[in-house]
């Protein structure tokens, strides 16, 4: 019993390892990038994305290379459906959230065909490949170049912000942030395998639950935080970006590093996964916005995914 919550313990401090490191990885970086003159639109859609990304990145790549493969894959599974259901769930029960024309005509789309990809590679061999992981990745340098050949062409890609810290500074708190994500992922992984092993759980069920929780962390602060201050376009493009970095950029890599194995039962959430993608376009594109009404029913099919979830286990 000591040694459990000992593991419960490290696991909370491994959560909060990746969290402050993301949050130090960002500000460095944004730095660096204000100090090379690089737009602050361009820092936001790029850096931040990825920074906001890198808990899930930690845990699976580290789970793949430990042959933890079941939470890799669970990781970014179960964040992406806490990021829609939930997040945006939340979000829009507070406040009804307008979409933007360029969000729901280009972004959206492009996570729809992300997620219907990795739902193929899945169906075909229960497996990630490295062949598959670096299609995955070529997709991820593909979005990233679109999205600064798109906000260099608007007037935005003028505005540059101020270097809130000194480039010495910078490059500290960037190394400072990747000790705590790698350092985060290693305790994160480590210890859901030992909690699971001790209580009888499955591998996929501490991914798709209390892992995918705890990395999506940064996503519901950033969205509540932008749902604070008005800034509802800022809570689904952190949705959206964060769900399409974890398909083409964590798992890209993850499989590249080291090809990914799955289990049957992982089939039936990566298609559940897939429809709720496609719900929320739904619900999208309905008045090119979220409802309340649509919000709270995220929220109860949430609910539902994790009581499947548990029961299934």
């Amino acid at each position: 019993m000591i040694e459990l919550m000992i593991q419960i313990a490290l696991l909370l401090i491994g959560f909060v390892f990746l969290i402050k490191g993301a949050d130090y990885f960002v500000s460095g970086a944004s730095s660096v990038a204000s100090i090379l003159k690089i737009p602050t639109v361009i820092v936001g859609l790029t850096i931040v994305a990825i920074g906001t990304s890198a808990p899930e990145a930690a845990v699976s790549i580290t789970a793949s290379l430990s042959g933890n493969n079941a939470i890799a894959v669970g990781n970014v599974i179960g964040s992406n459906m806490f990021n829609l259901l939930f997040i945006i769930g939340i979000c829009a029960a507070l406040r009804e959230l307008a979409i933007g024309k360029q969000m729901l005509e280009k972004d959206y789309p492009f996570l729809i065909i992300a997620t219907v990809l990795i739902v193929i590679f899945i169906l075909i061999g229960l497996s990630i490949t490295r062949v598959e992981g670096i299609i995955l990745l070529i997709l991820f340098f593909v979005y990233i170049f679109y999205l600064v050949y798109t906000v260099k062409k608007s007037k935005d890609a003028a505005y540059v912000e101020k270097p809130k810290l000194t480039l010495p500074k910078s490059i500290i708190f960037i190394v400072v942030g990747l000790v705590g994500i790698v350092l985060g992922g290693d305790f994160v992984v480590n210890n859901a395998s030992a909690i699971a092993m001790k209580l009888g759980m499955s591998e996929t069920l501490v991914g798709l639950t209390i892992v995918a929780i705890g990395t999506s962390l940064p996503e519901i602060v950033t969205s509540l935080t932008a749902l604070n201050r008005n800034e509802n376009e800022l809570v689904i493009g952190n949705v959206i970006g964060s769900n399409l970095f974890n398909i083409v950029f964590v798992l890209g890599l993850s499989a590249t590093i080291s090809p990914i194995t799955l289990q049957s039962s992982i089939i039936v959430d990566a298609i559940l996964m897939l429809f709720v993608t496609l719900l929320c376009y739904v619900f999208a594109r309905t008045q090119d916005k979220f409802s309340k009404r649509e919000g709270i029913i995220l929220i109860i099919l949430f609910f539902v995914y994790m009581a499947f979830v548990i029961l299934r286990n």
